[in-house]
């Protein structure tokens, strides 16, 4: 499953390119989101996306600012521009930081998929949208491997036991006992660990809102994620950053 990351400070803008987007045809996960250009640079750091929708015109750093590093740190990256402004300055920086395609607002649900496509085959020039693959045959205990490997690296997404028992053809029990007989817990509670390790290290860096970790980490709610790292550490994210910050570091 690819990644996909939307940057417009514009919220309805967000809640158009996430509604219209044909994310399950092109085997991508429903996007993330940021509001700014430096949101977006710090959370592409931790989702590592494989594409970017950018808007131009955005507050504490702009569309070409944010190429301009993004484009130097993560090449790779497939970047489509939204704008609201039919300005050659902005195609023309598009054009010098190698995005692949330049959306106008307000967004076509046709031009949207077109560019989706567009920037997926970039990545992968024999993507196939028509066939759905099969997974019959994979060994339980290569599923369960699997199934690890995936949950090192979108531990911040939405985790459903579910989605393997469907692709694989196993039950949701029968990978929970395999899982936890290989790993020493059950798929949920390796989730959870990693979250709380990698919350842990976001919050020795005091740049970083508790808001923003608690979205980068995958909790809808900053309420529930307080709870969950004061039910794993005995404090909340707050103490523990007051606890380990610069002035206790002596």
């Amino acid at each position: 499953m690819y990644k996909a990351l939307i940057i417009d400070d514009e919220k309805p803008v967000q809640i158009a390119i996430l509604r219209l987007g044909s994310w399950n045809r092109y085997h991508i996960m429903p996007p993330e989101t940021a509001a700014n250009g430096k949101e977006a640079l710090s959370a592409m750091r931790e989702l590592r996306p494989d594409i970017c929708f950018v808007d131009m015109q955005m507050p504490m750093m702009n569309g070409a600012e944010f190429l301009e590093q993004a484009s130097a740190e993560f090449p790779n990256a497939q970047y489509i521009i939204v704008s609201g402004y039919d300005d050659f300055k902005y195609a023309r920086s598009a054009i010098k930081f190698g995005a692949c395609d330049y959306l106008l607002k307000p967004i076509v649900q046709e031009e949207l998929n077109k560019a989706i496509e567009k920037a997926i085959l970039r990545i992968n020039p024999h993507a196939d949208f028509s066939i759905q693959e099969s997974q019959s045959d994979v060994p339980p205990e290569e599923v369960v491997r699997i199934i690890k490997e995936y949950l090192d690296k979108n531990y911040n997404t939405n985790i459903k036991i579910s989605m393997f028992a469907d692709k694989y053809f196993f039950s949701k029990e029968y990978l929970s006992k395999l899982f936890k007989s290989k790993y020493g817990c059950g798929i949920y509670t390796y989730v959870q660990e990693i979250r709380m390790q990698r919350a842990r290290d976001l919050l020795l860096n005091p740049d970083i809102k508790i808001q923003s970790i608690s979205e980068r980490l995958g909790y809808a709610d900053n309420n529930y994620f307080s709870k969950a790292f004061k039910n794993y550490y005995g404090m909340s994210p707050s103490q523990f950053r007051k606890k380990n910050g610069p002035d206790n570091q002596k």
